[in-house]
């Protein structure tokens, strides 16, 4: 069976940031109806995630021969190949490097979040470590000074804008750091992109 004719299978959870990416990639490249999502508990020894991928991490994707695509580019990569476009990351050239070294920027941005985010959740209080903390909003700090500098077309839907998008979703939710009054143009971005595709409200996590 190749590819073309696959259904597969997204080992991630609604909540997780890199997931929403794929989730993202997947409505906008028209391949929702291929794909099922089985959630996933990086913490749980006995999930099967781990023998998927070996890091314990997701998303990871799992194709009809049993082979296992982790991390949220590869999967996008392959996804898509899969729908026989290049709509989101260029299929070579300039044009290509330049989308994802910033792709590369705002996972950064969701990176750090997740850095802290951890701190606090298995430390226990009086034990987190400021210096680790500030390391991390430090990366925050430049890369969303990057993106206020110069903001993604709105209009355009790339592997920029889903990286970036998701990114600023997570700060919103989780609230690691206050991002918003700092940059008004990168908030209104969101706001525009946000409008201009449906793919983003429609992978947000459910609010109850």
């Amino acid at each position: 069976m190749s590819a073309n004719d696959q259904s597969f299978v997204l080992r991630s959870t609604v909540t997780s940031p890199f997931g929403r990416k794929v989730r993202m990639a997947i409505d906008v490249l028209g391949l929702s109806e291929r794909v099922t999502l089985h959630p996933a508990d990086t913490l749980d020894g006995n999930d099967t995630l781990r023998q998927q991928n070996p890091l314990g991490k997701m998303p990871c994707l799992l194709l009809g021969d049993g082979t296992a695509l982790y991390g949220s580019a590869v999967i996008i990569e392959f996804l898509q190949e899969l729908a026989g476009r290049d709509t989101l990351v260029a299929a070579q050239g300039p044009a290509r490097y330049a989308a994802l070294t910033l792709a590369t920027l705002a996972d950064g941005i969701t990176d750090a979040a997740l850095l802290m985010v951890y701190e606090k959740r298995f430390r226990d209080p009086g034990t987190y470590s400021e210096r680790w903390l500030d390391h991390q909003r430090g990366k925050i700090g430049r890369a969303l000074a990057a993106f206020e500098a110069a903001p993604p077309d709105p209009a355009k839907t790339d592997i920029v804008a889903i990286g970036l998008s998701c990114a600023l979703g997570y700060l919103d939710w989780r609230r690691p750091v206050q991002w918003r009054d700092n940059h008004p143009r990168l908030a209104a971005w969101l706001a525009d992109f946000a409008r201009h595709e449906p793919a983003f409200a429609r992978s947000a996590a459910p609010t109850t």
